[in-house]
């Protein structure tokens, strides 16, 4: 059952595996609220928008922009599946050095979320992640 990256139905089953997982995940001690437009989506419409926010100590992904964001990051897919679901931080970080991700705002906050540990928990979801994904 993969499905494409960010389409609706891949959202449906990332909301369901964070939902399963919800209680075996750790606290995030970060609290950001961060808007992210990701730019030529190969499907529906050329652009989407969605949010992540950790203020509530757990992380909340979801489609539209929050109001009084930290920051807004602008990627283009491919880089946001590198970054998202491959976990290939050299991808972001080369697509940053070169200028195809753009960030307005708290770049602090972004830092201080990309340098938070990770934990068994988070690469179950990254793992559930990649096999949902077509």
């Amino acid at each position: 059952m993969p499905y494409p990256f960010l389409s609706d139905e891949w959202i449906e089953e990332a909301r369901a595996i964070r939902a399963e997982l919800r209680d075996d995940s750790p606290t995030i001690n970060h609290p950001v609220r961060m808007n992210l437009l990701v730019t030529d989506m190969p499907f529906g419409e050329d652009s989407l928008r969605a949010h992540m926010d950790t203020t509530g100590g757990e992380l909340d992904i979801d489609k539209g922009h929050v109001d009084d964001a930290d920051l807004s990051v602008t990627v283009d897919y491919e880089t946001a599946k590198a970054i998202l679901v491959e976990r290939n931080p050299q991808a972001g970080l080369q697509a940053f050095m070169a200028g195809k991700v753009r960030v307005e705002g708290d770049m602090a906050k972004l830092m201080a979320l990309q340098s938070a540990p990770t934990d068994e928990r988070a690469d179950a979801m990254a793992d559930r992640l990649r096999e949902i994904t077509g």
